[in-house]
């Protein structure tokens, strides 16, 4: 299967292990758009708000590129600042564009609550619970 892998840039520490796992079991693993720079957001966001809005836009249409050309979202949700199973705004798009290609779609960790709980929860997403 091919997978493309989507997260908060605060949890692209956690990539690697599951990367060559997920490779170890014959899988075919696609990268966040930014994971080679993560910090790029910060730099361009500094420059300038229209510069920051194209690199954003630029960014929704490579991800949905990336899950047309991939069998499976895998969402990897974890504790940020407090809060449990976080889901960003741009994974949930991600999410949503999964969800309306048709792919598979897996979260690494529960559902988390909040706002957006309904709504993931209509994506039915398969929770594997960190079992790969």
């Amino acid at each position: 299967m091919k997978i493309f892998i989507c997260c908060s840039k605060h949890f692209y520490d956690k990539i690697p292990p599951i990367k060559e796992k997920l490779e170890s079991m014959g899988h075919v693993v696609t990268l966040p758009n930014s994971y080679s720079n993560p910090m790029l957001e910060y730099e361009i966001k500094h420059k300038s708000k229209g510069a920051h809005n194209k690199w954003k836009a630029d960014m929704f249409r490579l991800s949905e590129q990336r899950i047309k050309d991939n069998d499976a979202v895998l969402v990897l949700n974890f504790e940020k600042k407090g809060q449990q199973n976080y889901v960003g705004g741009a994974t949930f798009i991600e999410m949503y564009k999964a969800f309306e290609l048709g792919k598979g779609l897996f979260l690494y960790n529960p559902i988390p609550e909040g706002m957006l709980k309904d709504e993931i929860e209509s994506f039915d997403p398969v929770l594997i619970n960190g079992d790969l």
